[in-house]
């Protein structure tokens, strides 16, 4: 009967499942929200009668907000609990969404954009600090790579959605729509996870059984590993410089991707809305196949990251350069099969390196760095546009050089790097 038990249990639908769909969704709703607004760009840029500095201002200010609060954000999480920070955050930043959509002066967007980032910023942390808490460490490559595939589906959502919308209703109502759903994924969260999963009433003993098993939740339970341990640790401040030069890299490409399209190859909006959304479907089953390689990959995780890597920069060069639009398409789309299965294995090697219960500080210091990259380099590219006369070249030849760079760190990660390097036995 008990064996019987077991296979039920092993076809049953797992409480972690429930979790991660959960956060996949906040994260969705993390990359409608801030996204739509990259194809509403030109439009916003013509009513305020600003050029491309000042549009790109509008994006680099809520990464300004987003990095203030991204360490606080995550030690908020380690203390009260993953579903408390996130309710509360995604609340926020979907009100600030909707009010996005009705402004009317430049000061006042600027403002809302940076109230909008300070409440977006504990999600990463904290989420995966809720991947760390529901999941062995066997899975976390393959669950933050598919909780990963929103940096993929998030934009290529949003660039469709926005260009329909503002085909028909104009830019502003975009953000009532994508900001009203967020309040509803909020109280689903708060409502249907724990931040203990011992205290959930759905999960099962062998799910349970299973977390404690786990050698590696076994020894983060221990104690005996403290932030500052894991400060002096080279693998943080090696993914920290490795995220700061891809996000530039990504957010640089998101940012700009439509108002090129639009303004230098010709595209309607709805085919910039469409072209827009192809490298980032293509991405999102490169980012899952990224995860799963990095798991069958212990302790040489970084093998995926940097091939890609490379490869990535080149074919996004190639396509700056590209001859005709049909080129431009192609070679974008091969920019993003590697750009983001390098990206899908990278957090693979970031939760797989921290300790559970510093799992959102930890890789909150991470992520503000992409933060800082997000604000940087939406602003100077759009700078580059403009003293430039409206040539793309440079700007884009800027974030090739800067994935090559995030590779050249990745390098540098001895090859066994993991918890090993930063349990308690190892410390001195």
């Amino acid at each position: 009967m008990s064996d019987e038990q077991c296979k039920q249990n092993g076809r049953r639908w797992k409480v972690r499942y429930t979790v991660l769909l959960l956060l996949w969704l906040c994260w969705m709703f993390s990359f409608l929200d801030r996204m739509v607004i990259t194809v509403a760009l030109p439009f916003i840029g013509k009513d305020f009668d600003i050029g491309p500095t000042g549009q790109g201002f509008i994006i680099s200010i809520f990464f300004a907000g987003y990095a203030i609060c991204q360490i606080p954000g995550g030690m908020m999480a380690d203390k009260f609990g993953f579903r408390r920070v996130i309710s509360v955050a995604l609340g926020w930043w979907s009100v600030f969404t909707i009010l996005t959509g009705l402004m009317f002066t430049y000061p006042l967007m600027l403002i809302v954009r940076f109230l909008f980032g300070l409440g977006e910023a504990p999600l990463p942390g904290s989420s995966y600090k809720g991947i760390a808490t529901y999941f062995s460490s066997k899975q976390r490559g393959t669950a933050t790579g598919i909780q990963s595939t929103v940096n993929t589906l998030g934009p290529a959502c949003a660039t469709i959605a926005a260009a329909a919308i503002i085909s028909a209703f104009g830019w502003r109502p975009v953000f009532i729509a994508i900001g009203i759903p967020g309040l509803v994924v909020a109280l689903m969260l708060w409502l249907k996870v724990k931040d203990n999963p011992k205290d959930h009433p759905k999960i099962t003993k062998e799910e349970i059984e299973e977390l404690e098993e786990d050698a590696t939740s076994e020894a983060d339970r221990s104690g005996g590993v403290g932030f500052k341990e894991v400060l002096r640790k080279p693998i943080l401040w090696q993914a920290t410089l490795i995220w700061f030069f891809f996000d530039i890299t990504f957010w640089g490409f998101t940012s700009w991707l439509p108002s090129y399209l639009i303004n230098v190859r010709g595209f309607s909006l709805m085919s910039t809305g469409i072209f827009s959304a192809l490298p980032y479907l293509i991405g999102t089953v490169t980012m899952v196949l990224g995860g799963y390689l990095s798991d069958r990959t212990p302790g040489k995780r970084k093998w995926i990251f940097i091939p890609n890597a490379i490869i990535g920069a080149v074919t996004l060069f190639l396509m700056f350069q590209a001859p005709s639009n049909t080129m431009v398409i192609v070679f974008q789309c091969i920019a993003a099969f590697f750009m983001f299965m390098a990206q899908g294995s990278f957090w693979g090697l970031v939760v797989d390196s921290l300790p559970a219960k510093l799992m959102a500080t930890g890789s909150s210091v991470v992520n503000c760095a992409g933060s800082i990259a997000g604000f940087i380099s939406p602003f100077v590219m759009g700078f580059m546009i403009d003293v430039s006369g409206g040539s793309y070249g440079t700007a884009f030849i800027f974030i090739a050089i800067a994935l090559i760079i995030s590779a050249i760190v990745a390098l540098t990660i001895r090859a066994q790097s993991s918890k090993k390097e930063i349990s308690p036995a190892a410390g001195a």
